[in-house]
């Protein structure tokens, strides 16, 4: 439309890091705390996380997986144990030293030492897995199946609200189980899940696969990944699942009698997703005029905006909107009246930028006429039909929305699948300058020594599940191998 104005005042095209910055604001997600590094994840956005939370933790309990709450710190001397997590996760600690304070000139001075320094919970396998040492005796305590929800710690030096922060909120499943048939089925099951919740839910673009043997998680055998392509061609690590094998069990003692009276170490797991999939579902869907939510995961499916022009009308208008919530509600609908006193075209635009899917206005006319006056989210269009129409027609319309989000998604990440880049000159220059997209060239799982790619910025995101199943010549060593994989940037 010519001299359209878009609520927000930047653009994905002129600047997409200070665009997302915008949606995160004008949607009043989130805020940098005054902590560095720390964000204050505002109701709206929390709300978000929310209904993420109760989707993900209902499908976890179909599987017949428990809850449970494990320490914030774990002893620096436990994660000694596991050499090759220790390391994975050595830049990235904070750690308690002291466990008092004192006055000194008008200062706060640490004072008592601790005897074994403490960390702060970067993730949980040897805490939960010391856990399980003692809750296993024998195989038939197995499957062991428990998820935790959760804050951690990782140090970031560079951080962005949602997408990276020093504290972040997640899940994290660990599973312990008799055999490795068994540890490997439960962590391609959380895969599936995962990529259901991040694919079907959420309507994001992504790819599952494995991680390449040179970026498993630390102490992993093999990791699980959904790789999620946003709107400027980026990859985002969505969710990993691992199998971990008998390593942490190994390291931590969680053995068990066997059937055959033998000791043996289970074998285990671990899965998680963070809120850094709420940055993904702003940077997969929102557009120059704010967030854009799929229903699942929206607080409000509709908001109702009371327009009031004479005082006498109010009443009248008041008992419509709040008759007509109720009507929704009783539908499975999330609606919300908006009684603020503020105007109704910036309460409007508050909710064009929060992403709310069906915007109604209602004034005086609407009430006699038994209108609802509507504005679809995804094309601003805005329409009048009769109340009971729309309650009718309400869930279709949801559902439309949903299905315009995917298929804007999907349309924009499939343009950017190259498969025709053969040679690391070709993906040099398909990378140049501000060019992003995923490649899907071959690769030899084997290799490790990936400096080609860093030079370029650009990383195996995994090995797609789906292979072509054809032969041709690794990008890195120019070997022939039957190996596909995804190159991309990332966040």
């Amino acid at each position: 439309m010519a001299g359209f104005k878009h609520a927000l005042d930047v653009t994905r095209e002129q600047d997409f890091s200070a665009w997302y910055q915008a949606v995160v604001t004008g949607a009043d997600l989130a805020e940098n705390s005054t902590i560095r590094g720390c964000m204050v994840i505002k109701p709206y956005g929390f709300a978000i996380w929310e209904l993420m939370q109760k989707i993900l933790d209902d499908k976890f309990k179909e599987h017949d997986h428990v809850n449970a709450y494990f320490p914030l710190f774990i002893p620096l001397d436990l994660f000694e144990k596991e050499a090759e997590h220790v390391a994975g996760f050595a830049k990235e600690m904070a750690i308690v030293t002291h466990h008092r304070v004192e006055h000194r000139d008008g200062k706060l001075v640490p004072t008592s030492p601790l005897e074994t320094p403490l960390a702060v919970r970067p993730t949980s396998e040897l805490i939960i897995g010391e856990s399980m040492a003692r809750w296993v005796k024998s195989y038939r305590d197995l499957p062991l199946l428990v998820n935790q929800w959760c804050n951690v710690v990782r140090w970031e030096m560079r951080t962005r609200l949602f997408l990276r922060t020093t504290e972040f909120l997640w899940q994290e499943g660990h599973t312990a189980h008799e055999t490795e048939e068994e540890a490997r089925a439960e962590t391609l099951l959380m895969h599936g899940v995962y990529k259901w919740f991040i694919c079907d839910i959420l309507k994001m673009f992504g790819i599952p696969g494995q991680k390449p043997e040179y970026d498993k998680f630390a102490g992993a055998v093999d990791t699980y990944t959904i790789e999620a392509m946003m709107q400027d061609g980026k990859a985002l690590q969505s969710a990993t699942s691992h199998y971990l094998g008998q390593n942490f069990s190994k390291a931590v003692g969680i053995t068990f009698q066997g059937r055959d009276e033998r000791l043996c170490h289970a074998h285990t797991t671990s899965w998680g997703i963070s809120t850094r999939v709420i940055g993904g579902l702003i940077m997969s869907h929102s557009d120059d005029d704010g967030l854009n939510l799929p229903s699942a995961v929206a607080p409000y499916h509709v908001v109702i905006i009371p327009i009031v022009r004479d005082s006498a009308d109010s009443a009248d208008i008041m008992e419509y909107c709040t008759s007509l919530k109720k009507e929704l509600s009783q539908k499975s609908i999330r609606a919300f009246v908006d009684r603020k006193e503020i105007s109704p075209q910036n309460k409007k635009w508050d909710y064009v930028r929060k992403g709310v899917p069906l915007i109604l206005e209602i004034g005086q006319r609407e009430v006699n006429d038994e209108l609802v006056c509507c504005t679809t989210r995804t094309t601003l269009e805005k329409g009048s039909m009769s109340r009971s129409e729309f309650v009718n027609r309400v869930a279709s319309m949801v559902l439309e929305h949903d299905e315009t989000l995917q298929k804007r998604c999907e349309d924009n990440c499939k343009r950017r699948l190259n498969s025709s880049v053969k040679t690391l000159g070709e993906m040099k220059e398909f990378f140049a300058g501000s060019g992003n997209g995923f490649v899907v060239a071959k690769f030899n799982p084997t290799v490790t020594d990936v400096s080609a790619l860093d030079e370029m910025a650009v990383s195996v995101r995994c090995i797609p599940t789906q292979q072509s199943n054809t032969v041709g010549k690794c990008i890195i060593t120019g070997t022939e191998t039957e190996t596909d994989a995804v190159f991309a940037k990332s966040y």
